[in-house]
């Protein structure tokens, strides 16, 4: 991907981002209102280190996934090494992850448009694999729940 469609698809969900953020927080009590400024800031920082992390996956020896170095440049830039770490937090902390996750999943449905053919070359199979996907997913999730709870005392 060139910048100029990196930069304006992170711009589009910036966009998305920040009107879902304020509209999802004025269901919330007045003391947790977050306004579209906090919004905009918060989803601006985001953005600054996906960029970062963008860059590094370019230009940088080794053919690591784009998502690991954007994994790393956050995780870098919110702990306690980062003298800005907990202004980085408390920032990006006012956006709503649902605010986040409905355009990138809106993204992610229509760029499976684009490989519809393949889809359909794998015909039924690839609703068994999806499935059995699915169904281990739950099951492993809940089985962790489940001890972890115990282990806690809670149930």
């Amino acid at each position: 991907m060139k910048w100029s469609e990196i930069i304006a698809a992170l711009a589009l969900t910036g966009v998305m981002t920040v009107f879902g953020n304020t509209i999802l927080s004025t269901h919330l009590p007045p003391e947790k209102f977050v306004s579209m400024i906090d919004g905009v800031f918060g989803y601006a920082i985001m953005m600054v280190l996906a960029l970062v992390g963008v860059a590094c996956s370019k230009y940088l020896p080794g053919k690591l996934p784009m998502v690991f170095w954007v994994s790393v440049i956050a995780t870098a830039a919110t702990s306690p090494i980062c003298p800005w770490a907990k202004e980085i937090g408390v920032a990006t902390g006012k956006v709503d992850f649902l605010a986040i996750a409905t355009p990138i999943l809106a993204f992610a449905g229509l760029s499976i448009g684009k490989d519809l053919d393949k889809f359909k070359s794998m015909s039924w199979r690839i609703i068994v694999v999806a499935l059995a996907v699915f169904t281990g997913t739950f099951v492993v999730a809940s089985i962790i729940a489940q001890v972890m709870l115990k282990f806690e005392g809670l149930i």
